[in-house]
């Protein structure tokens, strides 16, 4: 139960926001709005949802993609955040699992995720 100015102040913050349905194994494009001093542009970073937790205006998701090097850059981003400007699915993966660390010591073929199959009827 929570207190309900908590409560107004969390549906205030999230009811302008629009963000697509995702969950763990979706691969997402986002355009982060990224500050260098006086200056503010928008930098791309996609990767795979690895996990997602919290609820309401707290919650927040980890992408990890690869980066130069084959090197894992993991970053954890929260849902209702003013600095994401663009979110977008790029593809929905397969999986069974909600949280996806054993993704972090799988490189190569084993890390890919199958791309869930959907059928309109």
């Amino acid at each position: 139960m929570k207190n309900k100015y908590i409560q107004a102040f969390e549906d205030a913050m999230t009811k302008d926001v629009v963000i697509p349905q995702f969950r763990a194994g979706d691969t997402v494009s986002l355009g982060v709005e990224i500050k260098e001093g006086t200056k503010v542009r928008v930098q791309a970073y996609e990767g795979v949802v690895i996990s997602m937790r919290g609820e309401g205006a707290s919650a927040s998701f980890t992408v990890r993609k690869m980066g130069a090097n084959k090197v894992g850059v993991e970053r954890i981003f929260p849902l209702y955040c003013g600095s994401i400007k663009t979110f977008e699915v790029i593809r929905r993966g397969r999986v069974r699992r909600a949280k996806l660390h054993y993704l972090r010591e799988l490189t190569g073929k084993k890390a890919k995720i199958k791309e869930l199959k959907t059928y309109n009827k």
